[in-house]
């Protein structure tokens, strides 16, 4: 089954989650300790995020300093392919613009057809660090431009154009979209310009970034709708887990956090708290949710496996 498969209308809201590869030198056994925290509440996909090199300075033994890149968090492809053999479940890397070249997306293509990894999510990914090319022959500079590629893949065309046999099993994927605008967007109705167009281009359901106030996600997905916007939009979900978090995610992620969230969260006297405050709002956020019949609710872990553990616990 694909991702997709999972999502048809009138279906009970299915549960997903996404993990970060370990960083470079560990092993694996931290990404199987937080899968098999959740496995027992039926996730039916687990997505694999890709990070790009980022650039470091070292300070050589004789004073002087260099800069390097350096990838922090290799293995995608590799840990997709291990996650989906040890526990029979569907695993969607990651696969982003940023840092990467068009050849090398060719390669991480190739690498998951012969691994039997299918099902992607396509995303321009952060800026952070300087890009390898502003050629559009070199990089994909969009995350509509690296759709392309990819849809070129499918029918038997390399990066360069050449040709050569499709493989069998095409892959389908899924792509980002924000409730509260992305960053970049000079506006709302261009952010929703380009969702459609992800739609248009073959994207089969579009996953949403980070929100906290339900009542956006309800209109941007009604915009969607207006807009001719017909596939399946799965919320996001990040339980706070940090006193720290109430003034960190709106800055990164540009998520607006609701007075009522702010007030409990100010009141917080540790973290502790802020992270039991955290989990009581993703709950209710969640069963309001379900209870509109959302195709799937996926949850961003990273750093909050066990409260997301206490939130499935209470919803599934």
């Amino acid at each position: 089954m694909r991702v997709i498969d999972h999502l048809t209308p009138g279906s009970p809201t299915t549960f997903s989650f996404e993990i970060l590869p370990p960083l470079k030198g560990n092993d694996i056994d931290r990404v199987y300790s937080i899968i098999d925290k959740l496995r027992e509440f039926d996730p039916k996909y687990i997505n694999i995020t890709s990070h790009r090199s980022e650039q470091i300075y070292v300070e050589r033994p004789d004073g002087s300093i260099v800069r390097s890149k350096v990838r922090k968090r290799p293995g995608t492809v590799a840990i997709a392919s291990a996650i989906q053999n040890k526990y029979d479940i569907l695993t969607v890397p990651h696969i982003i613009c940023k840092g990467f070249t068009r050849e090398e997306t060719e390669y991480a293509l190739i690498d998951l057809n012969f691994l039997g990894v299918h099902d992607l999510l396509l995303l321009q990914g952060d800026a952070k660090g300087p890009d390898k090319s502003s050629d559009p022959a070199v990089v994909n500079l969009h995350a509509t431009d690296l759709q392309r590629q990819v849809n070129d893949f499918n029918v038997g065309i390399y990066a360069d154009g050449s040709k050569f046999e499709a493989n069998a099993t095409p892959f389908s994927y899924g792509m980002a979209c924000y409730p509260e605008k992305h960053e970049s967007a000079p506006n709302m109705e261009s952010d929703l310009y380009w969702a459609r167009k992800k739609v248009e281009q073959g994207a089969q359901y579009l996953v949403t970034q980070m929100f906290f106030d339900n009542a956006k996600y309800f209109a941007f997905v009604e915009r969607c709708r207006q807009a001719g916007i017909t596939v399946p939009i799965i919320p996001g979900i990040k339980p706070i887990v940090t006193m720290r978090q109430l003034t960190v995610l709106p800055q990164v992620f540009r998520a607006d956090i609701p007075e009522p969230l702010a007030a409990e969260l100010r009141r917080a006297s540790s973290d502790a708290d802020a992270a039991a405050i955290g989990v009581d709002w993703a709950i209710a956020q969640c069963r309001e949710l379900i209870a509109a019949g959302v195709p799937s609710l996926h949850f961003y872990t990273l750093r909050a496996t066990d409260s997301v553990r206490r939130i499935a616990s209470q919803i599934y």
